[in-house]
């Protein structure tokens, strides 16, 4: 293969420690908020079926908070609830500075003693034990993320790419950390703009026979570097102007809500890519030049 395709190979490309180092603490820390989301859905379906008072309850507070589970493990049950005093939900609310906490405390106490259908006693038991198993992790992986969110901006702080991804709209230290740690940093790695776009799964895939064209979204990709491009396309469409009009001029076309978001993220690829090669900080109003006049884009 070497000897007769040697032209169609390349060298394996050389990724820094440092970028080696992001990618460890960033794909921990969302792979951490993805358990802790599937752990939330678990909770949440155990007290639709014995305590849906709780979820009206703590609505305000947020379930996954942990002022919110600590109150759920002080009374795991229905009968428990009910005796809850508004001192005792005040002073957890107090202990996690929670603010207008009189009020929050009362309205908890009055939904947790709404009328609600019972389970036999030795089913809620039961219940009360899964949903207290539940309610600990969650305390847990809310100190672990909590915990891993101060390496990521560590190790991304430290990256001498770092400035530059921070200089781009809608980015900030833990999204330009998972986009680092996907795209990662060998200068050699991408051959064009158009070679990040395809990795990233931005660009789109078209298919022409005939007649017939096709624009079809790209599916199979990096699913972690998808998910931080989507989140800073999102936020670019208040940080950046351009990003702005670029993703209303799409949906003036009848564009999708998510075909739009997307496009708007594969010109941001693009705009990274020529930043990284250039070393230069992101400008808006060279990154959106060639869309500020309705003839040219």
């Amino acid at each position: 293969m070497v000897r007769i395709d040697r032209a169609q190979l390349r060298p394996v490309a050389g990724d820094s420690e440092q970028a080696q180092a992001v990618k460890v603490v960033a794909r921990a820390h969302q792979t951490l908020i993805w358990e802790r989301t599937r752990t939330f859905h678990r909770l949440r379906t155990a007290l639709r079926e014995y305590f849906p008072a709780a979820l009206n309850a703590y609505a305000d507070l947020t379930l996954t908070s942990t002022d919110a589970l600590e109150l759920l493990i002080k009374a795991p049950t229905p009968a428990a609830a009910v005796k809850l005093t508004r001192t005792q939900i005040t002073a957890v609310l107090a202990r996690h500075r929670r603010h207008h906490r009189d009020a929050k405390a009362a309205t908890i106490q009055t939904a947790l003693r709404e009328p609600q259908l019972g389970l036999p006693e030795q089913v809620t038991a039961a219940y009360a034990a899964t949903t207290t198993a539940h309610a600990r992790l969650l305390i847990a992986l809310n100190e672990q993320i909590t915990a891993m969110e101060v390496q990521v901006k560590k190790h991304f702080l430290a990256h001498p790419d770092a400035e530059i991804y921070l200089s781009m709209p809608g980015i900030a230290e833990i999204t330009g950390a998972r986009v680092l740690a996907e795209f990662r940093d060998d200068p050699t790695r991408y051959d064009s703009a158009k070679a990040r776009k395809n990795y990233a799964g931005t660009s789109p895939i078209t298919r022409a026979s005939g007649k017939s064209h096709h624009v079809q979204a790209r599916y199979v990709r990096n699913n972690r570097l998808a998910d931080a491009l989507q989140t800073q396309a999102f936020s670019a469409l208040r940080a950046s102007p351009g990003a702005r009009k670029y993703y209303d001029k799409q949906r003036a076309r009848e564009v999708g809500y998510n075909p739009a978001l997307r496009q708007v993220g594969n010109r941001l690829v693009g705009i990274l890519h020529g930043c990284l090669k250039t070393l230069t900080h992101y400008d808006e109003a060279t990154a959106w030049s060639h869309h500020a006049h309705p003839h040219t884009a």
